[in-house]
C-alpha cells in the first residue's frame, strides 16, 4: 500500500467535493486512491483504502462492459463491483479534475439502492441533497411504514376474527364448548373413522338449587361442574354444555365400556361434593348415558345422541347418580316415555 499525503488546498477542496458527492473517489494518475468519501467509507467499515489502487479495490468494466484492467477509464460510464465480501456493485464516472493533478471517481448504487440502504445501513445524510435516491428513500420508507401498518392491522383483524370464532364455539358462562362446537367434533370424527364414546350427562336436583337459591348460586355450581369435567377428562376429549344443565363429553379413540363408566362413576363422585356459595351449601349429583361409535355400521350424530340420551333417562329412572350404557334392545323411545311419565 503506497503512502499518501494531500496538501491542505487540495484537501479543502475534497472536503467540498464530499458535500457535493459524498460517494466520491480521487485518485492520481497511476491509479492510486488519494481521497475515499464518508458514503464510500461506511461500505468498507475498517478498511483502510486510501493507498491501494483503484483495480485492487473494484473489478471494473467500462460501457461497452469490457473488464478494465489498465488504468480507469475517463468520461464514460462505469459499471464496479466490490473485490471483496459483500460484493456490492456500483455505477459510476471518472474525470479528471483539471490543473490539481488528481481525478474524481463519482459513484451511486443504481437500482440496488434499496438492498444497499437497508445492507449498509444508510441514510439520506449519506447522498448528495440533490440527489433523487433521496426522493426514493422517501417513498421506500412511506411504503414500509404504509406496509408495517397494514400489517398491523392485519394481525389486529386476524386477532378480532379468531377471537369471534373462538366466542362462537364457546358457551359463555363455563368456558366449555357448546353444541356448534360439539357439531364440528362429531362431524370430523365420523368423517376421519375414528371410534369414540358419546356421553350423556345431566345434572341431578340443579333445579332445586335454581329454585332455592337464585341463579346466581345455579351458574356457581354450572362453573363448578365446568371445572370438574376438565379436570376428569383428557387433553383430546371435548366437553359440552348443550342445555342448562346438559353436557356431552366426546371421548375419541375409546369405546371400552368398563372404562367409560369408571369415567362416568368417577365424574358422578366429584359432583356430589358439596359446592359452596356464599354462606350457602349446594348439593347436587349426575345422571349418565353412554353410547359408542362401534355401536352402528354408519355412525350419525343426531342417532347417537338420541340413543345417549336414552340411556340417560333409564340412568334417572333407575335413581339417578347412575351410568348407564346404550342398549338398544332395551333402551327404546317407548320405554324412555314411561321413565319420562314416571320422573314427572
Amino acid at each position: 500500500m503506497k503512502h499518501v499525503a494531500i496538501d491542505s488546498g487540495r484537501m479543502r477542496q475534497l472536503q467540498t467535493v464530499d458535500i457535493l458527492m459524498p460517494m466520491n473517489l480521487a485518485f492520481d494518475a497511476e491509479g492510486t486512491i488519494l481521497h475515499v468519501g464518508p458514503t464510500l467509507r461506511k461500505l468498507r467499515p475498517g478498511m483502510e483504502m486510501v493507498g491501494q489502487q483503484v483495480s485492487d479495490l473494484f473489478d471494473i468494466r467500462d460501457n461497452g462492459r469490457g473488464q478494465c484492467d489498465g488504468p480507469v477509464p475517463l468520461y464514460t460510464k462505469l459499471y464496479l463491483t466490490f473485490k471483496s465480501s459483500p460484493a456490492t456493485s456500483l455505477k459510476g464516472l471518472a474525470v479528471e479534475v483539471p490543473e490539481v493533478g488528481y481525478y474524481l471517481l463519482n459513484l451511486s448504487f443504481g437500482m440496488s439502492v434499496v438492498e444497499a440502504v437497508g445492507a449498509y445501513g444508510l441514510s439520506d445524510s449519506d447522498f448528495a441533497h440533490t440527489d433523487m435516491v433521496i426522493e426514493m428513500l422517501y417513498l421506500v420508507e412511506a411504503k414500509s411504514a404504509i406496509l408495517e401498518e397494514i400489517k398491523q392491522l392485519n394481525a389486529r383483524l386476524q386477532g378480532a376474527k379468531s377471537q369471534a370464532e373462538e366466542q362462537a364455539l364457546t358457551d359463555m358462562l363455563t368456558g366449555l364448548r357448546n353444541r356448534r362446537a360439539m357439531d364440528l367434533v362429531l362431524a370430523r370424527l365420523m368423517r376421519g373413522h375414528v371410534p369414540f364414546a358419546l356421553m350423556h350427562l345431566d345434572l341431578d336436583y340443579f333445579k332445586t338449587v335454581n329454585d332455592t337459591y337464585g341463579h346466581a348460586a345455579g351458574d356457581a355450581v354450572l362453573t363448578r361442574v365446568a371445572e370438574i369435567l376438565r379436570e376428569v377428562t383428557r387433553e383430546d376429549d371435548m366437553v359440552a354444555r348443550v342445555g342448562g344443565d346438559e353436557f356431552i363429553l366426546i371421548f375419541s379413540n375409546m369405546v371400552d365400556h368398563e372404562r367409560l363408566l369408571r369415567t362416568a362413576y368417577r365424574i358422578i363422585s366429584r359432583l356430589e361434593e358439596p359446592v359452596e356459595y356464599g354462606d350457602i351449601t349446594c348439593q347436587i349429583s349426575g345422571s349418565v348415558g353412554i353410547t359408542t361409535s362401534d355401536f352402528y355400521k354408519h355412525p350419525e350424530a343426531d342417532q347417537m345422541i338420541h340413543d345417549a340420551d336414552l340411556a340417560l333417562y333409564a340412568s334417572k329412572h333407575a335413581g339417578r347418580a347412575t351410568a348407564i350404557v346404550f342398549d338398544p334392545t332395551i333402551h327404546t323411545d317407548s320405554a324412555t316415555a314411561a321413565y319420562r311419565e314416571a320422573l314427572d
